[in-house]
């Protein structure tokens, strides 16, 4: 006896899913510094040959060749608006409860945790304690496999809760503005769907930067390809 073709009408959608904001969490090894930051994926190449925009600063991941990046092992996430990207959740006194460095201008603040030593992220400019509902965190909290002792100490009823943020008044994502934030991509917690450190190398998603010229005249040049001498992959 021979078998009917199935003739199901169910429509077959084996495309893959388009770029979707959604929270992501973060944290030092020791889970003394925890984060949450918004990220659009899948990450996005950038077209190199358009100048970089002041009015829509896009979100990128990238190496520079600096030497306060190399021996900080920093490969920098910064985002779309940091003011509605990111939210520290502990310590939510950052410039005061954690330890700093600063360097050469001495303006950006290389913040990590005096317990563990990790570096999260580097700040500068003026960060405000908020209360308020992280949409997509709230209802599904996630927590560190290794931390048992990880809790959302600071959420409030009906999902509101107390969290530090870069103050959005006069912020732009610009050093030479007075405002920074980028996040330590090494730092976000394994094993979220979409964070594939690994993939977004090995698919030349992570662009380098050239910041310290290395005597050819090219400081500021950008490129997917491979890092610029003195920088890493």
């Amino acid at each position: 006896m021979s078998s009917e073709p199935s003739t199901s009408t169910t429509p077959v959608n084996n495309a893959s899913p388009g770029p979707a904001r959604k929270p992501y969490t973060g944290s030092c090894h020791c889970g003394a510094v925890r984060y949450i930051v918004y990220l659009t994926l899948p990450l996005q190449q950038l077209n190199l040959s358009d100048p970089p925009s002041a009015t829509d600063p896009p979100q990128v991941v990238y190496r520079c060749n600096c030497t306060t990046c190399q021996k900080t092992g920093v490969l920098h996430l910064r985002l779309r608006s940091a003011p509605d990207d990111f939210a520290l959740l502990a310590p939510l006194g950052p410039l005061s409860e954690l330890a700093d460095y600063s360097c050469f201008a001495g303006d950006l603040h290389w913040l990590f945790c005096r317990a563990c030593g990790v570096r999260c992220f580097t700040f500068m400019g003026r960060g405000e304690i908020v209360e308020g509902v992280l949409p997509g965190y709230n209802t599904t909290p996630a927590k560190h496999p290794d931390r048992e002792h990880d809790s959302d100490v600071n959420r409030g009823n009906e999902g509101v809760m107390k969290y530090w943020h870069p103050v959005k008044e006069g912020w732009s994502e610009k050093r030479s503005a007075g405002s920074y934030l980028s996040v330590n991509a090494l730092t976000l917690d394994a094993g979220q769907p979409g964070i594939d450190l690994p993939g977004w190398t090995e698919k030349k998603l992570v662009m380098y930067i050239d910041c310290l010229e290395a005597g050819d005249g090219k400081k500021g040049e950008r490129t997917y390809e491979r890092p610029f001498p003195g920088g890493c992959y």
